[in-house]
């Protein structure tokens, strides 16, 4: 169940994208994102499982634990692709129905765009996904604390909206953890989490919910008391003790991105014609 969640957790491995700049990363999987949406085509998508592919396999993450953080959004994608098959109007390629009281349509158009929606989604939530399986919470704060270090001038507290932002990834697994904890004991008790409609499920929850809630507020309360004893009060003054530098990989990551992108703007200007 909550168990197969990986979304926002820290895969520990060496490797090549593991050890590079958390800026450069954080870059990269902004670029890429913004990426998806420069083509129309299909031959775009080659180029970009092509990149993910080479990425994923550089970064030493198990194909299968990268799955594992499909299955929250399996329904979402389920939903688009069957939103835009049913519901997009074109050349009919199958039609069943009652009279004219209910009618199932497929088109040409909706297979094709389901299909491509399906797989932006795919590569966005996969794409994403890597960057917090490569990088360690400490890092992805200062990585995002440089990047933002600019709107100090404007008075935003960034050192504040980095240090939320990490921890809210550390508390992703513990909670997570939490849950799992409470299902076993639950289910100890007599309670089934897997029998039974979705009304039926969804109240079921309800026993897990409520001590989750209790336990992330506990938790959240022993945290502030634990900063504040250790006189936590920003980011003023601050100083790392690993301050971050760019390195020659890191600089190599910069031109395969540049060429990534210049190879994807190619292929969907001569896929066009």
């Amino acid at each position: 169940m909550l168990r197969d969640i990986t979304i926002g957790q820290y895969y520990p491995v060496e490797s090549k994208i593991h050890d590079l700049d958390p800026r450069v990363k954080l870059i990269a999987v902004l670029v890429y994102l913004i990426s998806l949406f420069l083509f129309n085509g299909f031959a775009g998508y080659a180029v970009v499982a092509l990149f993910l592919v080479s990425v994923t396999a550089a970064s030493r993450v198990p194909f299968s634990f990268i799955c594992k953080g499909l299955k929250p959004v399996f329904f979402l994608i389920c939903f688009t692709a069957f939103y835009h098959l049913f519901f997009t109007r074109g050349d009919v390629l199958f039609q069943w129905g009652v009279a004219e009281v209910f009618t199932i349509t497929v088109t040409r158009q909706g297979l094709k765009r389901g299909a491509f929606m399906v797989l932006r989604l795919f590569f966005l939530v996969v794409g994403s996904s890597l960057l917090t399986y490569t990088t360690s919470p400490n890092k992805l704060t200062d990585g995002i604390e440089s990047l933002l270090k600019p709107l100090n001038k404007c008075k935003v507290p960034v050192h504040d909206l980095a240090m939320m932002m990490s921890l809210a990834l550390r508390f992703i697994p513990i909670l997570l953890e939490e849950a799992n904890r409470i299902i076993r004991a639950q289910s100890a008790r007599g309670a089934d989490f897997e029998e039974g409609n979705i009304v039926v499920r969804v109240r079921a929850m309800a026993s897990i919910l409520v001590p989750l809630l209790v336990s992330a507020t506990r938790r959240s309360y022993d945290l502030a008391l634990a900063m504040e004893a250790r006189c936590y009060r920003g980011g003023a003054g601050r100083t790392k003790m690993k301050p971050l530098k760019y390195h020659g990989r890191d600089v190599r990551a910069y031109i395969v991105l540049v060429v990534y992108v210049m190879v994807l703007i190619v292929v969907n200007h001569y896929a066009m014609y």
